[in-house]
């Protein structure tokens, strides 16, 4: 049986949930496009602040069926091209979502699994998480932008021994290394994810979007651009509702109650 998502709401986080333990919740066509949809869904929704990304059971994600893709060589290589961009829309949907997406990894994030892991904005990893670029264990090269993730994350001879060597690294490398924000005792990464995400839930959702986008366009700019961008942003939300909820807050020494 393929993987399928399933979705449930925890408070103000929707938690997406990969379910094939059979392949270690390997990706399918149905998952990433329930995923897709589910993230469209959410953005418009003012009751989802958050989004948890996390597998069913012991792993995280083993990325791609090989056995489908293997198959895939039968067919025109365009068919494969259109499954891969079905991929990378999910990567996008999830670097373009405008409220925090937070991975919880536990067991092995492998090939596109650990693409996905990377799309989100951050990650939490059980202390014995395993990643794994293994597309070089089967003549493969990445996809879902684990390339373009590991190159701004890590210097350039790190991100080529992942790729390359297709070695599993632990969560507590990847941790030191800036790439994991948070460890948690095995078992408890998804617990941990949503206590992130209730720190985040507490914060106003405006300000949250504008720097989102704001890191990350700002590669991609120069330092004029990026601080008219900055600019135009603070303005916006100096001048939202949660911008004044947060000043009155901070003078009357209470806790802001953003929307």
């Amino acid at each position: 049986m393929p993987s399928q998502l399933i979705t449930a709401q925890e408070d103000q986080t929707l938690v997406l949930t990969l379910s094939g333990t059979e392949t270690r919740n390997s990706l399918s066509p149905q998952a990433v496009t329930a995923a897709i949809e589910a993230l469209g869904t959410a953005e418009s929704n003012a009751e989802v602040r958050s989004v948890v990304l996390r597998g069913d059971g012991a792993h995280f994600c083993a990325g791609g069926d090989l056995r489908r893709i293997g198959g895939a060589r039968g067919r025109p290589p365009e068919a494969q091209a259109a499954s891969i961009d079905l991929f990378h829309t999910l990567v996008d949907a999830l670097r373009s979502f405008p409220k925090p997406v937070i991975a919880a990894v536990e067991g092995f994030a492998a090939g596109g699994g650990m693409s996905l892991a990377l799309a989100c904005d951050l990650i939490v990893a059980a202390r014995d998480a395993r990643f794994v670029m293994s597309y070089g264990r089967v003549g493969l090269s990445p996809d879902g932008g684990a390339t373009w993730h590991l190159a701004r994350a890590l210097p350039r001879a790190l991100a080529l021994e992942l790729v390359w060597l297709a070695e599993p690294v632990s969560a507590e490398r990847l941790h030191a290394l800036g790439v994991v924000n948070r460890l948690a005792e095995p078992g408890q990464a998804h617990a941990a994810a949503l206590a992130l995400a209730v720190q985040l839930a507490a914060m106003a959702p405006n300000a949250l979007a504008s720097v989102k986008e704001l890191v990350q366009a700002g590669p991609g700019r120069s330092l004029q651009a990026h601080m008219d961008a900055e600019r135009d942003a603070f303005v916006a939300n100096l001048f939202h509702d949660n911008g004044g909820e947060g000043l009155d807050a901070f003078f009357a020494k209470r806790p802001p109650q953003f929307r």
